[in-house]
């Protein structure tokens, strides 16, 4: 057991875990501690879905960099991911959807990213699983990706091990020492670890950390769960990725079938701290007929999964943190010198966990970084906290609209 560190980053996922491996990349004494096993909890459970299209030049210019660090991610880190570039559709249902496509389409051209709209027929040549019914219009976005999720978080616990980071596992966070200018300590079973900074990125369980750490943290760990079909005749990994803006609807293959999710209205929220002290996200209840209702919103689109020989292979969901404005949440945890925050993923958190992390590292060291995180800073709730009720609903709001038109100041992905 060490017993100090520059930077203690509490949190294996996606997060943490970029976190960790950028500041040590930069030279510092990093120690990793989670309370389970490494990078075992809602980061693996993800779709693993890029989108660089965001609602903002600075929130763009942060999923760009996200994509190009995953698409370097082996040559940077040593270590593997599967990563392919399959591009992405994008699909209106009404004249509102279109006209935010429009929005979309034109924030990209000024942004650099190559996104434009495409006919049916061109979209359906892409994607043959694809029905002709009830589209109004659709984009392509032929740069966008998508990863296997669990090789992210632990690739990077290895490459930042490699770098000098401690790694440990099964060593949750019991407590920290906190002096007149911040945080001193963190506690563990193992003994304290002395440290002048502390980074929460603990998931669904960060809000309680950074209680901990007597900050507060506005965000709700809120179930998401997705599918993945055994495999079909035809469908391979050249399939972009497909989302319907209206149904809040995913798809896109894997495994030589198709994955599925969406987002529902009304998501279960989950209190961590009623749950055990030993809860894995691996017990979290499950309800496949989420799913199916999903499914058949974009029947028309998806025909496909109405088929009745269709047999799901896995059924799997996490709990990432929402926030209000349906946005990350980064940067110093306000009240608390020495504190910092990585959460509110918002469903969207492990493709842009690269670029994230590394900019959180030269915040951290340098006290600013290359890209501006302004808008997804800490200090933007400051003065606008919320009772538990209205937080709670606010993020529920943010979750059951993630693609519509009115989530545009927010981050899609």
């Amino acid at each position: 057991m060490i017993t100090s560190a520059d930077v203690v980053v509490i949190g294996s996922g996606a997060f943490g875990a970029s976190a960790a491996y950028h500041l040590a990349k930069r030279g510092a004494r990093v120690a990793v501690l989670e309370r389970l096993g490494l990078a075992s909890q809602t980061s693996p459970r993800a779709a693993g879905l890029s989108s660089q299209v965001r609602a903002t030049p600075s929130l763009t210019r942060l999923a760009r960099r996200a994509v190009g660090k995953l698409a370097s991610f082996t040559d940077e880190t040593g270590q593997p991911l599967r990563f392919t570039q399959s591009g992405a559709l994008k699909i209106a249902r009404n004249e509102r959807d279109a006209e935010q496509l429009s929005r979309e389409v034109a924030r990209g051209a000024a942004a650099g990213v190559e996104i434009d709209f495409v006919s049916i027929a061109e979209a359906q040549r892409r994607l043959p699983i694809l029905g002709a019914r009830g589209i109004a219009a659709i984009t392509w976005s032929p740069t966008d990706c998508n990863v296997e999720p669990s090789d992210l978080p632990i690739g990077y616990c290895r490459a930042a091990e490699k770098l000098g980071a401690a790694l440990l596992p099964h060593t949750p966070a019991t407590g920290f020492e906190i002096g007149a200018g911040g945080v001193e300590g963190v506690r563990t079973p193992q003994g304290t670890i002395a440290t002048r900074a502390v980074v929460d990125a603990a998931g669904g369980w960060a809000r309680l950390v950074a209680a901990g750490l007597g900050g507060a943290l506005p965000v709700v760990p809120t179930r998401h769960q997705l599918l993945i079909t055994e495999p079909i005749a035809g469908v391979g990994p050249e399939f972009p990725i497909a989302r319907v803006i209206d149904a809040n609807v995913y798809v896109r293959h894997e495994r030589g079938g198709l994955m599925l999710g969406g987002y529902e209205p009304d998501p279960l929220q989950v209190d961590m701290a009623a749950l055990p002290p030993a809860f894995d996200i691996a017990e979290l209840p499950l309800d496949i007929e989420v799913l199916w209702r999903l499914a058949r919103s974009v029947s028309e689109q998806f025909p496909i999964f109405q088929d009745p020989t269709i047999r799901v292979a896995e059924h799997r969901g996490g709990l990432p943190t929402l926030t209000m404005d349906d946005r990350y949440l980064a940067g110093p945890l306000p009240g608390v010198g020495g504190a910092w925050v990585m959460s509110g993923c918002c469903v969207g958190g492990l493709s842009v966990s690269p670029a994230l992390g590394e900019a959180m590292a030269e915040w951290i060291l340098d006290g600013t970084s290359s890209l501006d995180l302004t808008e997804i800073s800490t200090a933007r709730f400051a003065g606008r906290e919320a009772d538990e009720a209205a937080l709670r609903e606010r993020c529920r709001q943010a979750y059951a609209a993630h693609y519509r038109a009115g989530r545009e100041t927010s981050a899609v992905s």
